[in-house]
């Protein structure tokens, strides 16, 4: 009677996880690849500046399959940044959560991608970090901006931070859950009609909401470029600098070098040049103006990546 009931129970559960989980995973993946597909297109158009190689088929091909481990991933540990909550009874502790999230999953998810399809990290003057303790006072952390690489990389330096994200980013399985549960900050690049400032993903957001997070104790990080270019110098943007001065924090410059055969390489079956993160000494923002701190902040970042806009 009991291998009976057993072999019952175990034909039930194989049919429910075949006619419904089994399906909704394969969609899920889909979804996830069609998603991994549009970051290859936008990853392609970075780097067709004639100055840079384009990418190949084997780079489109590391593209893909980065995106597709990473939302992966993080589709699981937000999964799994919920279970801990509820097992360890920390379901109103929010910053429990957001601690979990991002140096956990967002930060060992994004290190694991980063060795598994772009190469080896060297961080250069990495004593130059601030302390990550409670009560330290919260840097703004500013790097230049060049591929989708630099997402994953800067994790290496194994802070906490908040980003500022793209509203649109909710949506991408896996990345929007745990980014969400990371309490990051969101905002509408695109000026929609009818949209006000003071929405939860307004422009003026961007602003309130860094401030409290750099009150609370947790930096801020910002790509002032404000979009990714591998073969040109962009312009400075003022957010990260009027984050900076509202709470009169130090600026952390950190100049991330992507060598030109990142993506085209054959790693992880041959060897890849090393992406260089070189952390700066922390510039005071007291006392300055925005167009100065926007000048030494980008002299200093540009300083020691080379200038492909000069090459033929």
């Amino acid at each position: 009677m009991m291998l009976w009931l057993v072999g019952l129970l175990l034909l039930v559960v194989g049919f429910l996880f075949f006619s419904i989980v089994w399906p909704l995973l394969v969609l899920f993946e889909c979804i996830i690849c069609l998603a991994s597909l549009a970051a290859v297109y936008q990853e392609r158009k970075t780097w067709l500046d004639p100055r840079v190689p384009s990418l190949t088929a084997v780079g489109m091909t590391k593209v893909f399959c980065l995106n597709v481990v990473w939302m992966t991933i993080c589709f699981l540990g937000a999964v799994v940044t919920i279970v801990e909550a509820a097992v360890t009874k920390n379901w109103l502790d929010l910053r429990h959560t957001r601690e979990f999230a991002h140096k956990v999953v967002e930060r060992r998810c994004a290190m694991l991608v980063a060795s598994l399809f772009v190469g080896p990290v060297v961080i250069k003057g990495i004593e130059n970090l601030p302390a990550d303790e409670p009560g330290s006072p919260a840097p703004v952390y500013v790097a230049n901006h060049a591929s989708q690489i630099d997402s994953a990389v800067v994790y290496y330096i194994e802070r906490q931070w908040r980003w500022i994200m793209k509203s649109s980013i909710m949506f991408l399985p896996g990345v929007g859950q745990i980014t969400y549960l990371g309490d990051h900050i969101w905002i509408d690049r695109v000026k929609r009609k009818n949209k006000s400032k003071d929405s939860i993903t307004g422009a003026r957001n961007l602003y309130v909401k860094s401030d409290n997070s750099i009150q609370e104790g947790v930096p801020m990080f910002f790509f002032p470029q404000g979009t990714r270019r591998i073969g040109e110098r962009l312009p400075f943007k003022d957010g990260a600098f009027k984050v900076a001065m509202n709470n009169n924090s130090m600026l952390v410059p950190i100049s991330i070098e992507i060598p030109l055969t990142a993506w085209n390489s054959l790693y992880p079956f041959g060897k890849a040049e090393p992406v260089v993160l070189t952390v700066h000494k922390s510039i005071e923002s007291k006392g300055k103006d925005i167009e100065t701190l926007k000048k030494e902040t980008s002299e200093i970042i540009y300083s020691v990546l080379p200038d492909h806009s000069k090459q033929e």
